[in-house]
């Protein structure tokens, strides 16, 4: 088992004018993203429109993704509440040769701790071959992982519960478990994650930033002077102060417009946003990855 850990961005997904994923254009934003400085992706996590995304097509997608170079570099998330339909993409998934997993707990209903090990321990027990990145996401699912439930499920599960995308960020500070990878959800978490023992950051924002945010990420391993962090972070304000989705999806569709198009009920920003968006970012003289190397 080897240590998730650098910088992973939330990909998204590329949608065609009829909302059916486009494969080969989402395929391609995710291994930009690596060309470009991310050290991995998470295909399929909210950024990626999961919960929206018939499971047909997701398998689909996979099919072809287990042809590529970098299969081995991408978590798969699974965006689905329903416990049976997850343990069957798990094991699709692995038929296709992937094995790390970024797996949130069901969203609407209250439950506690002993649930949510109850709902984990049901997908090791049926997929034991998997390996398992916990997403700690209060404001989506309604629940918070504990430190307690975390180190639980860790003992009980070695093997399989290998990390966790703290985007709470009740945990990254504080959880210190061994050959263990924690990995907040913000780049304005990457330094102060770094520094307190975590393994890197899965982001949305890392999408944009992912040139920034390895940057960031190889200055503190060869521990030289920091001289991107604060424009990282300003950057990913700039992003936050909408739904982080309808940005990203704003700020790319201004160099492809294809990325125009999301599913119902997320929307591009309006046009007021949009403006606003844009000229904080020309502010913080902050450019496209295509327009950098224009």
């Amino acid at each position: 088992m080897t240590k998730i850990s650098g910088i992973f961005a939330a990909s998204m997904s590329v949608l065609n004018p009829d909302l059916s994923l486009n494969i080969e254009k989402t395929i391609n934003h995710a291994e930009n993203l690596i060309d470009q400085g991310c050290h991995g992706t998470a295909i399929f996590g909210s950024t990626g429109q999961a919960q929206l995304i018939p499971i047909s097509e997701k398998i689909k997608l996979l099919n072809i993704l287990s042809n590529s170079k970098y299969k081995d570099k991408h978590l798969i998330g699974t965006g689905m509440n329903s416990l049976n339909e997850t343990i069957n993409f798990l094991k699709i998934s692995l038929s296709l040769g992937f094995k790390k997993f970024l797996i949130m707990p069901p969203a609407y209903y209250k439950y506690q701790d002993k649930d949510v090990i109850n709902f984990y321990s049901k997908i090791v027990d049926a997929v034991p071959e998997s390996e398992i990145v916990l997403y700690n996401f209060e404001k989506l699912s309604g629940y918070k992982f504990s430190i307690e439930c975390v180190e639980e499920l860790v003992k009980k599960f070695p093997e399989q519960i290998v990390g966790v995308k703290d985007s709470s960020y009740n945990l990254f500070e504080n959880l210190k478990l061994d050959n263990f990878s924690v990995m907040p959800g913000s780049e304005a978490k990457l330094l102060k994650g770094l520094e307190h023992g975590c393994s890197g950051i899965i982001t949305a924002t890392c999408n944009a930033t992912s040139q920034l945010a390895r940057s960031v990420y190889d200055d503190f391993i060869n521990n030289k002077d920091q001289l991107n962090n604060q424009k990282l972070i300003d950057v990913r304000a700039a992003f936050e102060k909408y739904n982080l989705i309808s940005s990203l999806h704003t700020f790319f569709s201004k160099d492809d417009e294809i990325y125009k198009n999301l599913l119902p009920p997320l929307s591009l920003l309006n046009t007021s946003d949009e403006k606003q968006l844009m000229q904080d970012l020309k502010d913080l003289n902050f450019k496209s990855n295509s327009q950098q190397a224009a």
